[in-house]
């Protein structure tokens, strides 16, 4: 698996309607005996972790196409895990115990530091892609700012509802979406003045919003839910510039949705095991792609540097181009 990615990343290859249709599972993994619930690509895209509901965290290399390590969380359960700028740590959420955000030493099975402060289930975590600034979303109203430095929260805001946050490519705003109707930005060098713009949306009960993501090229925020619609607004101005639906999700879960490094494709996890995949420009479905899923696919990450994906329900399937077989 390592000498053609590698080859792919040489080539540089471009992903087009054909090379889309053209991905094809190359790995499945069956490690884990429940729900993966989160998963992450280190910056370098080498190493691919996952959190699961059977609390255990399983990395992954994705040069080698291996599982290289799986550590285990028992005691505080594991949810919206993420590498942080160094490749031997991670910060992730408790389903046990408390709400309190912890970061773990991969290296040891060590926890570094804990960062308590929220009095409910934590629902969005991200990590700042520029230096060790974290956010962190409950379903206690309020956002929380953190220093992985510190296990004082640097910032909080009191919302009127559930948030849902993400950093953009640059880190140097954030973005919080609130109450399924607007999206406010800030500044991370100034939040506390308040957001410097807000977009407003219409209310839509039967779509209420599950996550946000910036595309690659932090000229769109993608809006998933917990219904049948995923929405990409301008990410300057508000403006709705797709809506994207077809895909199954009849029990309302969280299918994560997910842009090709590129910003030119959205591909969605469904209800049913397949994945979605449309054209972001255009809005047409390019393409419904089959990995074999015989769940829910509620993670889907793109790798950050090479021409591979990764989708999961309580399997872990690593995609590539051109119909690779191990």
């Amino acid at each position: 698996m390592d000498s053609r990615m590698d080859q792919d990343e040489e080539r540089g290859v471009k992903i087009t309607d054909d090379t889309v249709r053209k991905i094809r599972v190359a790995k499945v993994y069956r490690e884990n005996t429940d729900r993966i619930n989160s998963m992450n690509f280190s910056p370098s895209g080498d190493l691919l972790i996952s959190s699961a509901e059977d609390d255990q965290i399983v990395i992954y290399d994705c040069e080698k196409g291996l599982q290289k390590r799986t550590l285990n969380s028992k005691k505080y359960g594991v949810d919206l895990i993420h590498f942080t700028h160094a490749k031997n740590t991670a910060i992730h959420s408790s389903t046990k115990i408390d709400d309190t955000i912890r970061y773990l030493s991969l290296h040891d099975n060590k926890y570094l530091r804990y960062f308590p402060g929220h009095t409910k289930k934590v629902t969005t975590l991200c990590m700042s892609p520029m230096d060790d600034t974290f956010l962190s979303g409950s379903l206690d109203k309020t956002l929380r700012l953190w220093d992985l430095r510190s296990p004082n929260c640097q910032g909080l805001m009191h919302l009127q509802g559930k948030p849902v946050a993400a950093f953009d490519p640059e880190g140097l705003i954030f973005a919080a979406g609130v109450n399924n109707e607007s999206i406010k930005l800030y500044d991370l060098r100034s939040f506390d003045k308040g957001p410097f713009t807000t977009f407003r949306f219409s209310y839509e009960k039967d779509n209420e919003w599950a996550s946000l993501k910036f595309s690659p090229d932090g000229k769109s925020i993608m809006i998933c839910s917990f219904g049948s619609m995923i929405r990409l607004v301008d990410a300057f101005h508000g403006t709705p510039l797709q809506t994207f639906a077809g895909h199954v999700n009849n029990q309302k879960l969280h299918l994560e949705a997910t842009f090709s490094p590129d910003s030119q494709y959205v591909f969605s996890g469904s209800g049913d095991g397949v994945i979605h995949v449309w054209n972001a420009e255009s809005g047409y479905k390019v393409c419904v792609l089959n990995g074999d899923h015989p769940g829910a696919v509620q993670c889907i990450q793109f790798n950050p540097k090479y021409m591979m994906m990764a989708t999961a329900c309580t399997n872990m399937a690593f995609w590539l181009p051109g119909g690779y077989e191990d």
